[in-house]
C-alpha cells in the first residue's frame, strides 16, 4: 500500500498535537531501548532501528516546531512550545547516551553501501558533537545547556513574533502610497491612521511614503522589536553556546558550528566576510553616491540613513529606469501569482499540484498533493497571509520528512503577503521560499531520515532557492501569470526595464548582507558586553548605513536564534546559486534537459551526498566565485 499523507484534525488541535508528538516520542524511547537490549544484530539491523527512532523524532520535532509558529490558538502554541522542549530533551538524551554510541561504533561498516556508510559516519559525528565521549560531569552540564538553549530560542522568537509595533499618522502622511494601501488604512475615530511593523505595512510604507519623518519613525519601531526583553535573552544564549563549544573542545561557537558546514572553520567565515565586502565595495560606493546625490536634490544639507534607502531606491528606479513599482504591482494580483508559481514550477520540474480539501489550522491555508509521472510525491501547505501570533518572516517548515515507501514528504510554506496586489519583491520572495518547499518534497525519497529533504550542509540550503528567484525575472515566464485587472499581460519592455533597474542597489544590498553576516559572526565570537554598541561598530565597518539612533537591531534579528553565527550562509549560497544558474540557457529557462538534470542531481539526492559533490555532479566541475564576481561587477 502506498504511503498516505498525515491526517490533520478538524477540531481539538490540542488533543491531536499532544497525542501525535508524545506518541512519536514514546516510539523513539521504545525503539532505542530495543536497540540497546543486548540482542546481537548485524549492522543493517542496527541502522534500521536507529532510523526508525530518527523518523519518529523528526516527526515529533517537525509538528511541534511548526505549530509554535502558525497555529492561531495561543493555547495550542503554548502547548507546542512545551512539546518542542520535550522533543529536544529526548534528542539530547539520545545524543549523550554512551551505550547507543558504542553500539553504532561497534557496528561493522564492511559491506555497507555508500549512503549507509555515510549515515553511520554522520551518526557517530553527531554523537561526538553532542559530547557523548566526555566525562559524566561534562555531559550533565551539556544536557543542562541544551535544555536552557531550547527555552531561550523560544523566548527570543516569541518576543519578536508578539512585538508588533505601530505609529499613528495623519491621513496626508500616507501620500505616495498606492491607492489600495490607503483604502486599507482608513482613519480611526480620532482621525489618525495606524501603520504597523508587520511586513504588508512596513515594506510598502518605507518604499513609497513621501514623509521622511514618518518613514524614519516606522523604521525605528521596526528595528526596536524585541527590545528590551531580548537583550538579556541574547546575552545568555551567546554565553551558553560559547560554553558548549568550549566543553566540546572548540575555541568558539563559530568554530563548532562551522565544523560541519561547507565553510569548515570560524576563521574561514571571517575571511569570507572580508572577501565579499572587498568585492562589493566599489558597487556599494557607486550606489550610495547615487542615492545621496538624489537625496540632496530634495535637501542639499541632508545625510542619508537606513530609513531612506528603500524610498530613494524606488525613486531612482522611477526616474532613471522608468520603473514605478507602484505600477508594476498591478500585474501581480496574489491569486494569479499563486497560480502562476504552481504552473511555472510544475512545468520546470515535471510536477503536478492537485488541490485537496483537507483539515488545516486556518482558513487561509491551502493544500496540494504533489504528483510526478502520475505518482504522488508529497503534500504541501501554503500559509501565506499575516495574522496575530503568526511567524513574522518567510520560511519553509517541515511537517513530515519523506521516507521511501513509508512516508510522503509534507512541507509548509509560511509567509506574510498582502491579499490583493503584491510587490514584485514579494513575488521573488515567494519563488525563493517555494524553492525550499520543492527541495523538501523532491529530496524526500530517501531510505534514511537523516538525509531526507533539505538535509545538506546548512550553508548550501539557500542556493537552490536563490537560484529559483531568477524565474521571477524572466519576461516570458512573468508573461504567463502577470496580468492586470484589464487582462493585459505585463509588457516585455517593462520587464526588461525592471531587469535593468534591479541591478541598481545590488552593491548596497550585498554590503547590508555582509553587515548582518558580520553581526552574526562577531557577536558569537566576541560576546561583547554591549550588543548595541558592537552592532553599531559592525554596521559602521561593514554595512552601508550606520545604526539608527535609538534602535537595537539585534533584538529582532531572528536569525541569531536559528542560523546562530552562520548568517554568512545567504552570501555563501548566493555565490553557488549564481554558478548553478550559469548552466541554464537564459533564452529558455524551461529547457527540460538542464532543468531535470538540476532536479535529479541537486534536489532529489537530499543530503545523501556532500553539497560540493552535488554541485560538481550538476556543473561537471567544482563551483567557483567567477559568476558571482561577474554579476556584482556588472553595472
Amino acid at each position: 500500500m502506498s504511503p498516505q499523507p498525515l491526517a490533520l484534525p478538524s477540531d481539538d488541535w490540542s488533543e491531536w498535537l499532544d497525542g501525535y508528538v508524545r506518541g512519536r516520542l514514546r516510539t523513539v524511547s521504545e525503539t532505542l531501548r530495543r536497540l540497546a537490549d543486548g540482542t546481537r544484530r548485524d549492522t543493517a539491523d542496527v541502522l534500521r532501528l536507529w532510523n526508525d527512532a530518527d523518523i519518529a523524532l523528526r516527526g515529533a520535532e517537525s509538528a511541534a516546531l511548526l505549530f509554535v509558529e502558525v497555529h492561531p490558538d495561543p493555547e495550542v502554541r503554548a502547548l507546542a512550545e512545551k512539546l518542542v522542549q520535550e522533543a529536544d530533551r529526548v534528542k539530547t538524551d539520545r545524543g549523550l547516551d554512551r551505550g547507543l554510541y558504542d553500539i553504532i561504533g561497534a557496528a561493522d561498516s564492511t559491506g555497507l553501501d555508500e549512503v549507509a556508510l555515510r549515515l553511520r559516519e554522520h551518526v557517530l559525528r553527531d554523537f561526538r558533537r553532542s559530547g557523548v565521549d566526555r566525562d559524566d560531569r561534562t555531559r550533565a552540564r551539556l544536557r543542562d545547556i541544551s535544555e536552557r538553549l531550547t527555552e531561550l530560542t523560544q523566548d527570543f522568537g516569541r518576543a519578536i513574533r508578539d512585538d508588533v509595533r505601530s505609529i499613528r499618522l495623519a491621513p496626508e502622511q500616507l501620500d505616495g502610497l498606492p491607492a489600495d494601501f490607503i483604502a486599507g488604512h482608513p482613519p480611526a475615530e480620532d482621525g489618525l491612521v495606524t501603520v504597523t511593523t508587520d511586513y504588508p505595512d512596513f515594506r510598502p510604507f518605507r518604499a513609497y511614503a513621501r514623509d521622511g519623518a514618518a518613514r524614519h519613525s516606522l523604521t525605528v519601531e521596526f528595528e526596536s522589536r524585541g527590545w528590551p526583553v531580548n537583550d538579556a535573552v541574547l546575552h545568555e544564549m551567546l554565553d551558553l553556546r560559547d560554553e558548549q563549544a568550549r566543553l566540546l573542545g572548540y575555541d568558539s561557537w563559530p568554530d563548532y558550528d562551522a565544523d560541519v558546514k561547507m565553510i569548515g572553520t570560524g576563521a574561514a567565515i571571517a575571511e569570507f566576510i572580508e572577501r565579499i565586502w572587498t568585492a562589493a565595495t566599489a558597487a556599494g560606493r557607486r550606489d550610495f553616491d547615487t542615492l545621496l546625490a538624489r537625496r540632496r536634490e530634495d535637501d542639499p544639507a541632508a545625510s542619508f540613513d537606513r530609513a531612506d534607502f528603500s524610498y530613494y531606491s524606488e525613486l531612482i528606479r522611477r526616474e532613471q529606469y522608468d520603473v514605478d513599482a507602484r505600477e508594476v504591482r498591478r500585474y501581480f494580483d496574489f491569486s494569479r501569482v499563486h497560480a502562476g508559481l504552481l504552473a511555472v514550477t510544475g512545468r520546470l520540474f515535471g510536477l503536478e499540484y492537485r488541490p485537496v480539501d483537507v483539515p488545516r489550522w486556518h482558513a487561509d491555508v491551502t493544500a496540494y498533493d504533489v504528483y510526478a509521472d502520475g505518482e504522488q510525491r508529497g503534500r504541501i501547505y501554503l500559509d501565506l497571509h499575516p495574522r496575530e501570533g503568526k511567524y513574522k518572516h518567510a520560511a519553509q517548515f517541515d511537517l513530515v520528512g519523506g521516507i521511501t515507501d513509508r512516508l510522503l514528504p509534507e512541507g509548509v510554506l509560511v509567509c506574510n503577503f498582502s491579499r490583493g496586489l503584491m510587490e514584485h519583491h514579494e513575488v521573488i520572495t515567494l519563488f525563493h521560499e517555494f524553492g525550499h518547499l520543492i527541495h523538501h518534497v523532491l529530496g524526500g525519497r530517501q531510505d534514511w531520515a537523516r538525509f531526507s529533504g533539505v538535509a545538506t550542509e546548512w550553508d548550501f540550503v539557500e542556493a537552490p532557492s536563490q537560484m529559483l528567484e531568477e524565474w521571477a525575472w524572466d519576461p516570458v515566464i512573468l508573461g504567463t501569470f502577470a496580468v492586470d485587472e484589464t487582462g493585459t499581460h505585463i509588457p516585455v519592455d517593462l520587464v526588461e526595464r525592471m531587469r535593468a533597474a534591479k541591478d541598481f542597489g545590488k552593491g548596497i544590498l550585498i554590503q547590508t548582507q555582509v553587515g548582518y553576516t558580520a553581526i552574526s559572526y562577531l557577536l558569537h565570537r566576541d560576546r561583547p558586553a554591549d550588543h548595541t554598541e558592537a552592532v553599531a561598530e559592525t554596521m559602521e565597518r561593514y554595512g552601508p548605513f550606520a545604526r539608527l539612533p535609538g534602535t537595537n537591531f539585534q533584538a529582532s534579528f531572528g536569525h541569531l536564534a536559528s542560523y546562530t553565527s552562520a548568517y554568512y550562509t545567504y552570501l555563501w549560497s548566493l555565490v553557488i546559486s549564481k554558478d548553478l544558474f550559469s548552466a541554464f540557457d537564459t533564452d529558455d529557462l524551461f529547457d527540460p534537459a538542464v532543468a531535470h538534470r538540476y532536479r535529479d542531481r541537486i534536489l532529489a539526492p537530499g543530503g545523501s551526498k556532500d553539497a560540493a559533490d552535488l554541485v560538481t555532479d550538476f556543473l561537471g566541475r567544482p563551483f567557483t566565485f567567477d559568476a558571482f564576481a561577474a554579476w556584482l561587477a556588472a553595472s
